[in-house]
């Protein structure tokens, strides 16, 4: 009882910039691509949160292992190590789609509070979240504001609860988790390349390794094996919990909306309604939490990859525990890709289209950012005896190939 007891301290004592980047990956974004798959294709895709999760730690293990060992972030260690066009090729790749889930996000949460709230407008919410996360971002430090604003997560794992008090055919579900469908037509190779997209996001690699560098810099520790051992459990168990709740969004989708006949989503209406079952008419209630939970949660961490990889490219003070005066250009680009996503949403695009359109970009670019980390992880003159495993190679190079196939088959299709 007491190793057990000590066990779970050490892994509460563990946890950090992995858990935070697990739970940010269940963005808006995220819950609207799975909560897609499920009602268009049933559990068709369930198998893909068994595939993606060794897939995922084993990539943003790479990206946590680079800013260990490094100490800095991705893009001064290609600053660094690596020609200029190399670095500016990954800011071409990763800012569109950055920005754009930006929007999507923020007119996730004006959407899911108009529900609510009627007689506000869904971009009057969209502005006021905006100025909070704004305010909240400048004026608190990251660590804090996500320590409080993770909690509203866990009402995702309502997901959990659904498929067992609805009828649901397990003997299936096992099959479908198990056994891969794979469909050759435009509409299930556009929701595998975003739940690819979305689950392995090109941002997080950026994010993932600029925290593990601050949080070795702060605790001022030698970096050895024990540390090493430490950050990629404390990955994996980030990765676990975000791929859990992807598994569960897409299961109860496809047990309650799919079996219901809902098979595409065009509203946060059609989409809170796979909560009814357990919330009844809190449904909607629940939905909008959760969304507008994660997007408080993952939005300053979109907006914070971008200001990280410009300050480090352009040799500004950077860090989110800063005071808005020691690093003004810092915040400013926070404030800029933030202004810039509030203003896309005034081209009048459908708010569940955006975020699921914003994960199949990011499934089309992500394969560049992958082939990077890989070569980084393993360079000798960067990661000294650090490198890849063996292991790690192989999940980070089915990875590339699966993403890469998907990617350009999904363009043949669409061309």
């Amino acid at each position: 009882m007491k190793t057990k007891e000590s066990r779970f301290k050490k892994i509460l004592k563990i946890l950090g910039p992995g858990l935070v980047t697990g739970a940010s990956d269940d963005d808006p974004s995220g819950i609207a691509t799975y909560s897609q798959a499920g009602a268009q294709f049933g559990l068709s895709t369930l198998w893909t949160a068994l595939v993606t999760f060794p897939l995922m730690a084993a990539v943003q293990g790479m990206c946590a292992r680079i800013g260990v060992v490094t100490t800095q972030g991705l893009t001064a260690t290609l600053k660094t190590y690596y020609p200029k066009w190399i670095l500016w090729m990954m800011i071409l790749f990763s800012f569109p789609a950055i920005i754009l889930n930006i929007g999507a996000d923020i007119a996730g949460m004006g959407a899911v509070a108009n529900l609510i709230v009627p007689a506000i407008p869904s971009f009057a919410f969209s502005i006021i979240f905006t100025l909070m996360i704004m305010l909240g971002v400048i004026y608190f430090p990251y660590q804090r504001f996500a320590s409080v604003l993770k909690w509203f997560c866990i009402i995702l794992l309502v997901y959990l609860v659904v498929p067992f008090i609805t009828d649901t055919n397990w003997p299936k579900v096992l099959h479908a988790t198990v056994v891969p469908t794979i469909k050759l037509d435009k509409d299930f190779m556009s929701t595998l390349v975003a739940i690819l997209g979305t689950t392995i996001s090109p941002y997080l690699f950026f994010w993932q390794a600029t925290m593990e560098a601050e949080d070795i810099k702060q605790k001022s520790v030698i970096v050895d094996k024990r540390i090493l051992s430490d950050v990629r459990e404390d990955v994996n168990i980030g990765m676990f919990f975000s791929n859990l709740v992807m598994y569960f969004i897409i299961l109860t989708c496809g047990t309650v909306l799919y079996s219901h006949g809902v098979h595409k989503i065009d509203t946060v209406e059609q989409a809170a309604n796979a909560l009814r079952p357990v919330a009844g008419n809190l449904a909607y209630a629940l939905f909008a939490l959760g969304i507008i939970g994660t997007g408080f949660l993952g939005i300053p961490v979109l907006s914070g990859s971008i200001s990280y990889m410009c300050a480090e490219t352009f040799n500004w003070k950077s860090g989110l525990d800063k005071k808005f005066f020691q690093a003004k250009p810092f915040y400013g680009v926070i404030i800029v890709s933030l202004v810039v996503g509030v203003l896309i949403n005034y081209f009048g695009l459908n708010p569940i289209h955006e975020l699921f359109y914003t994960a199949i970009l990011y499934g089309l670019t992500a394969p560049v950012m992958i082939a990077v980390v890989l070569h980084i992880s393993n360079n000798k003159k960067i990661m000294g005896s650090n490198t890849n495993k063996l292991h790690t190679n192989i999940f980070g190079w089915i990875t590339l190939i699966l993403m890469s196939v998907s990617a350009v088959y999904l363009l043949y299709l669409l061309i």
